[in-house]
């Protein structure tokens, strides 16, 4: 583990967290991250040290947390003018300790830790105009590191209720978040893509596919005669484009990129009379079952029916211009394992 001065390392910003009946406590913040003794956090939580001992020893025991990365060794100068070596954590382990400890103000804390999260999903994070890109990285990085922790407590079941729930949302549009980030940065890539041959769906199929879906649309009184009707040679265009080649090289060399390309042309190509977004998300799906590429590892969809209305409308109201962003974004959306 790390050694070094507190008295001479630790300058950054002082955060108070204190609840409505005390304890306060005052921590380090430096390095991108704060830093307490065992003391320090018995204070928090108002019970025994020895309790503290127990909870931290677990946390590493049972791997939640490596201690090499959460502890440091600082160098503290007391008040007898002697040098003490003393063991400092970081915040990872005040959260982890304080989802364990079982007393009033562990509660509160909870409660209040889990409350800022919240405000930090509904508001977004506040930062100076000046450092705007450096500041939204690293704060997009910091809520990546609390999901991943959060993400702990949730596996080892020890939130229930109101935290509980919102904890899964928070870690269950984890990746979206990180998307939309990228998106709005305009830094999203193609990248870390599957290399596996996609399977080809015929003219014929979807022909098929289609007649039942619009015969089920149209008994619903959601479509008309028109629905799904072929303009002559648009869809077999289509599902050729995205396995041509060009020089013996495929054009669209991953899965990810033949299905948003799959996706983005049955949109904005129409290929049919009426009904091109429903049909284009229908045969996206059918693309991704076919390749067995829709269920992620979680045994979860990729893509929830929300979020495939919203691309096919981002996609339909897009410019030409923008269709390399539509489709990475496409491809990031199923990208999430």
């Amino acid at each position: 583990m790390p050694e070094t001065n507190i008295n001479e390392q630790i300058k950054g910003e002082i955060i108070i967290y204190k609840a409505a009946e005390g304890p306060e406590v005052l921590v380090n913040f430096d390095n991108d991250d704060v830093w307490v003794t065992q003391a320090d956090i018995a204070n928090l939580f108002q019970t025994e040290r020895s309790v503290i001992t127990k909870h931290v020893g677990n946390i590493f025991k049972s791997a939640e947390l490596s201690e090499n990365s959460v502890c440091a060794n600082f160098a503290h100068t007391a008040a007898d003018g002697k040098t003490y070596k003393v063991k400092y954590y970081n915040l990872d382990v005040v959260i982890s300790v304080g989802y364990r400890v079982n007393s009033k103000k562990a509660t509160l804390f909870r409660k209040w830790a889990t409350q800022k999260l919240k405000e930090l999903m509904v508001k977004g994070y506040t930062v100076q105009a000046k450092t705007l890109k450096e500041q939204h990285n690293f704060q997009l990085k910091e809520l990546q590191q609390t999901v991943k922790l959060f993400q702990n407590v949730l596996d080892q079941q020890r939130a229930e209720g109101y935290e509980k729930d919102l904890l899964n949302i928070i870690t269950d549009y984890a990746g979206t978040w990180a998307i939309l980030n990228k998106y709005d940065e305009g830094e999203l890539r193609i990248e870390d893509v599957t290399k596996k041959t996609a399977k080809k769906i015929g003219h014929e199929e979807i022909g098929k596919i289609i007649e039942k879906f619009r015969a089920r649309l149209v008994a619903k009184g959601q479509a008309s005669g028109f629905f799904g009707q072929q303009s002559p040679g648009k869809l077999q265009a289509v599902l050729g484009s995205i396995f041509q080649t060009y020089e013996g090289k495929e054009l669209y060399p991953s899965l990810e990129e033949k299905a948003a390309h799959l996706f983005y042309f049955l949109i904005k190509d129409h290929p049919f009379v009426d009904g091109n977004k429903r049909i284009a998300s229908l045969v996206f799906l059918l693309f991704l079952v076919e390749n067995r590429f829709l269920i992620n590892r979680k045994g979860e969809r990729k893509v929830n029916d929300s979020a495939l209305a919203a691309l096919a409308l981002l996609v339909a109201e897009s410019k030409p211009e923008q269709k390399d962003v539509m489709v990475k974004l496409v491809v990031n959306m199923i990208n999430k394992k």
